[in-house]
């Protein structure tokens, strides 16, 4: 008996095992993870919202309307282009509004829970269907929650306070607070004053120009980074001296003017400092706004910070060739000359293979070769003519280079532009041809 009751304990431990082990393996169904979840208060649809008005004991009354165009925009207390973004995420948080809990099913005194004279006041109208009224009081006792309810339903809820400040939106929040509201995709030129000195900078597709006071060849990452700094350039409404901004800008001292222009015209932004702030007045809205030092960091910048200091475009492009010309190189073996054709990872000079490593040496010399600044004059006879093809032979480029004092000049062909490069740079490229070797032997 002993025996019979002691197996039939280890088969009930086992079955409670393997229970567990299952429990502990499967996940709830869906089922019951959604009535794990709170009841839902309201579910907008926020394609079809029209009109949001927000009630707040803080903010006072806010309205929004979507146009026609199916863009928001702030309606009261006076008309603003509206946040977009901010407007959706408001909406995303009432698709559904879910409750932590139920505390009443049938409310009979709405002072009890801060409704009667709500903190919050959601007024939704939507196609196809009646005002919606969300009203959120203050907060619970435990501070984590807030009280809410929906006009018309007779049930308190409680919502995590996330969900209240989420709602809890001001005019400050709601507003579109771009500067610039060019699509940065679609701008075609920007033309930045500062110091006095006017510079254009013109793009076409992904390319960017000097103009103004070139052309210049011009370095795309320094474009690229004028043109979203400008485009994402934003009013600071709380900063230090938000509150008056407009007597700070007039007062303070110039330091950029930038005119932005994409498909739909010209949009300027002025930029002055005043103490340790910087203010911006922007042509398509009214008033002066404290910025981020950023873009004062972004504007401030010279014409040599913009010009393409690398003499060579190839960039981390593999070449398809490279024809290299040394006149009076240093190993005394006089005029010099490599034509160097890729086939696929082979490099091959006059009909040999040659190795890969010391190819690459050269190319990888003649891809670093900067500009350490720009000259107008001084070009004399080429010691080095080097020309690089890429893109599958269809941009080839062809640099000179000529001794220039204890630096040397490089010159592309069909551009005025004279780089003064480093000596170095140019020893550089003058031994990684002489190391040029063919490829070892296969031994099979």
């Amino acid at each position: 008996m002993r025996f019979r009751g002691l197996a039939i304990a280890c088969l009930v431990l086992l079955t409670l095992s393997v229970g567990l082990f299952w429990s502990g393996r499967h996940k709830p169904s869906k089922a019951a993870a959604t009535a794990a979840k709170g009841p839902v208060i309201l579910k907008v649809d926020p394609a079809n919202v029209t009109a949001v008005t927000i009630r707040s004991k803080d903010e006072g009354t806010l309205t929004l309307k979507k146009q026609d165009t199916e863009k928001w925009q702030i309606d009261a207390p006076k008309k603003l282009p509206a946040d977009q973004d901010v407007v959706t995420g408001l909406l995303s948080n009432l698709s559904p509004l879910t409750a932590e809990r139920v505390i009443e099913n049938r409310a009979t005194n709405l002072k009890n829970f801060w409704l009667y004279q709500p903190a919050l006041e959601l007024d939704i109208t939507a196609r196809n269907r009646a005002e919606q009224k969300l009203l959120l009081g203050d907060d619970t006792p435990t501070g984590d929650s807030a009280y809410a309810m929906l006009a018309g339903d007779p049930r308190i809820f409680t919502v995590f306070r996330f969900n209240k400040t989420e709602l809890d939106k001001g005019l400050n929040d709601l507003r579109d607070k771009r500067l610039i509201t060019v699509d940065p995709e679609k701008v075609s030129r920007i033309e930045l004053i500062r110091n006095g000195q006017d510079m254009e900078f013109g793009r076409n597709a992904d390319n960017w120009q000097i103009l103004k006071p070139g052309p210049y060849r011009e370095d795309l990452s320094a474009a690229d980074g004028l043109l979203y700094a400008l485009t994402g350039a934003r009013m600071n409404l709380t900063g230090t001296g938000s509150q008056d901004a407009d007597r700070e800008f007039s007062e303070g001292t110039p330091v950029a003017i930038a005119k932005i222009t994409g498909e739909a015209g010209t949009q300027t932004l002025e930029l002055r400092k005043n103490k340790d702030n910087y203010f911006a007045k922007s042509s398509i809205v009214d008033g002066s706004y404290l910025v981020d030092t950023s873009l004062a960091d972004a504007v401030n910048k010279d014409l040599y910070y913009f010009r393409n200091k690398t003499v060579f475009d190839f960039s981390y492009n593999e070449p398809n060739k490279v024809d290299l010309q040394i006149s009076g190189a240093k190993s005394g073996a006089g005029s010099q000359s490599w034509y160097l054709v890729r086939s696929g990872n082979d490099w091959w000079l006059d009909g040999k293979k040659m190795d890969a490593d010391s190819v690459e040496s050269l190319v990888s010399s003649l891809r670093a070769l900067t500009a350490s600044k720009f000259v107008t004059a001084g070009f004399t006879t080429p010691q080095i003519i080097a020309t690089v093809t890429s893109g599958n032979g269809k941009h080839v480029e062809k640099v000179m280079i000529a001794k220039s004092g204890a630096d040397y000049l490089a010159k592309r062909e069909d551009d005025p532009t004279l780089y003064v490069v480093d000596a170095g740079a140019v020893e550089g490229i003058q031994s990684a041809a002489n190391k040029i070797k063919p490829a070892a032997a296969s031994h099979k």
